[in-house]
């Protein structure tokens, strides 16, 4: 005779159990299909097992084994459960779901329960993706063009914000020649007047045209 082993949840040994209850959906959706008899099934994902367990609580240990039980279902902890009955499974993780308990008269020292646990498995890893890189992790493959033009574009990018600052700086240096138009000189320097309202003129018109030209850029 095969000797069985204790069910157990955590560090909590359940000694006296009545019933335990597997539950499992294999995660499959049905789509109706015109002409079809029936529907097509769809696997969407597994859910989680659900196990449900019936027993009693008793002997030296009840209170504590109760205090425990009421502790896991008032946190989010997860925990283990082993049983035989799960053997098949690979049941990483569970949670306490559903815990109700109660005492019975005619049964002294014994503490009846009725629990929900529901498997909690691990998240997977969170995708990664860089640029156009990574994106093998979504099933993508080859986009079918050299994605290092990323690289090249940023390169460019730089290229054009450095002329761009170099075209400011033209534009200051233009509204300072624009100035000049407004400067006149006595003395012996009066003849340069001509040369410098001239100079300043042409400075209002380069200024003009490239503020106009930067409009239509944005």
């Amino acid at each position: 005779m095969t000797e069985r082993s204790l069910p157990m949840i955590g560090d909590i040994a359940l000694g006296i159990v009545e019933r335990i209850e597997h539950f499992a959906e294999s995660g499959f959706r049905g789509h109706e299909v015109i002409g079809l008899e029936g529907s097509a099934q769809q696997h969407v994902g597994r859910a989680s097992h659900v196990i449900r367990i019936a027993g009693r609580l008793a002997g030296a240990s009840a209170r504590d084994d109760l205090e425990a039980l009421q502790t896991l279902a008032a946190t989010p902890e997860q925990t283990q459960f082993t049983a035989d009955i799960v053997t098949a499974l690979d049941l990483q993780a569970v949670v306490l779901s559903r815990l109700a308990v109660s005492e019975v008269a005619g049964a002294p020292g014994q503490i009846s329960y009725q629990m929900e646990l529901i498997e909690a498995p691990p998240l997977p890893p969170p995708a990664q993706v860089s640029g156009f890189g990574g994106l093998d992790d979504f099933g993508f493959g080859d986009l079918g063009f050299d994605t290092d033009i990323m690289g090249d574009l940023a390169d460019l990018a730089g290229d054009i914000a450095g002329a761009v600052d170099g075209a400011m700086d033209a534009i200051a240096a233009l509204d300072a020649l624009a100035g000049l138009g407004d400067l006149n000189l006595d003395g012996p320097l009066a003849p340069l007047n001509g040369v410098i309202e001239g100079l300043g003129e042409a400075g209002r018109r380069f200024t003009e045209a490239s503020r106009a030209l930067g409009d239509v850029l944005g």
